[in-house]
């Protein structure tokens, strides 16, 4: 089964982590790689890591430049994929890398991003309840965002099991590529380097209603989020600190088996040995989320703590698992599960 794959956006970093992993896939041929701005340069220009692609020329970002392949991955900032999409028709299957169709309420759309909502597709978390059955054969795929990957897979068994109130605390520790490639002042080498900080604190971040969206749909009743991004002086990683009060009488040792229960079969999911706690460096080129949990006796919390690499499990691979399901192939076909140490 040879596969023609599409990428618009190839010039970011989401698009150059696609195609990274896009090159190991035994099923894939990249065809037409668009860009915006960029549009007419080299790839090899924005990515030379590359090196099988550097000489091909990225097109303008067009639904016509994108038609007649299988598979079109649309790594665009929020807002423009709905349109394109539209014009591609049902012969590909589309995956989403951006905001457009991940959210089902159309009012927490126009909170966050403003607009018409685009829409909502079925949403790129296989590991989440009935994620796969949602997947499997689908024309349309919605890639969830970095943040909400992590967070709610470190989550997600507590909330299943009843383990927990529906109230949850995550403060997640990201690398700056998360942000995307254009340039920003406060992302610069100078403002980064020896410094952390916060952003988007007070409930401000679009991808709080994502977390809520998932977290709510497992506990079977509104969840709050109550979410804190740290920027940290990394390119890529997040490490997500997870909290919520118990419920009921729960010992470490009965969390850790709800996790183990909940995640023995996952391949991508690892719930680390006991004693073990997840670090970002582990997970680096890996489209693996690490997870740990245990019980804050004294608080009456349960803290649970999963590490990612934001642009492999939280974006790229995360988006090629979905491919995979949606074309029938094994959901691990060309997927590393090892990350890159030191």
């Amino acid at each position: 089964m040879t596969v023609r794959v599409a990428v618009a956006g190839a010039s970011g970093y989401a698009g150059g982590e696609l195609l990274r992993l896009l090159l190991a896939h035994p099923e894939v041929e990249i065809g037409t790689l668009s860009a915006g701005g960029t549009a007419g340069s080299k790839l090899g220009a924005h990515h030379p890591n590359l090196v099988p692609l550097a000489e091909r020329e990225l097109t303008e970002t067009s639904a016509a430049e994108l038609a007649g392949h299988d598979v079109v991955f649309l790594a665009l900032p929020h807002g423009h994929s709905a349109a394109i999409a539209a014009e591609l028709g049902d012969a590909a299957v589309v995956i989403d890398c951006g905001a457009d169709h991940r959210l089902n309420d159309p009012a927490d759309w126009q909170r966050w991003y403003g607009g018409e909502h685009p829409g909502t597709w079925p949403y790129g978390i296989p590991e989440l309840p009935g994620g796969r059955e949602k997947l499997r054969s689908t024309k349309r795929v919605a890639v969830p965002g970095c943040f909400p990957t992590v967070s709610s897979l470190t989550l997600v068994p507590a909330l299943a099991a009843g383990l927990v109130e529906p109230d949850a605390t995550v403060v997640a520790v990201t690398g700056t590529s998360g942000a995307g490639r254009s340039l920003k002042p406060h992302l610069l080498s100078a403002e980064v380097m020896g410094s952390a900080s916060v952003y988007g604190v007070g409930g401000a971040h679009r991808h709080t209603p994502e977390m809520i969206q998932n977290l709510s749909a497992v506990a079977g009743e509104s969840v709050k989020v109550s979410f804190t991004p740290v920027l940290a002086p990394m390119p890529r990683g997040i490490l997500a600190t997870c909290t919520a009060p118990l419920r009921g009488d729960v010992d470490a040792d009965a969390a850790r088996k709800v996790y183990l229960d909940a995640y023995g079969d996952e391949p991508f999911v690892q719930v680390l040995p006991a004693g073990s706690w997840p670090q970002t460096s582990a997970t680096i080129g890996a489209n693996t989320v690490h997870v740990q949990v245990t019980v804050d006796a004294d608080a009456g919390r349960l803290v649970a703590v999963g590490a990612e690499d934001n642009l492999t499990k939280g974006t790229a691979g995360g988006a090629v698992q979905c491919m995979n399901l949606a074309l029938g192939l094994p959901e691990t076909t060309g997927l590393p599960f090892a990350g890159v140490a030191p």
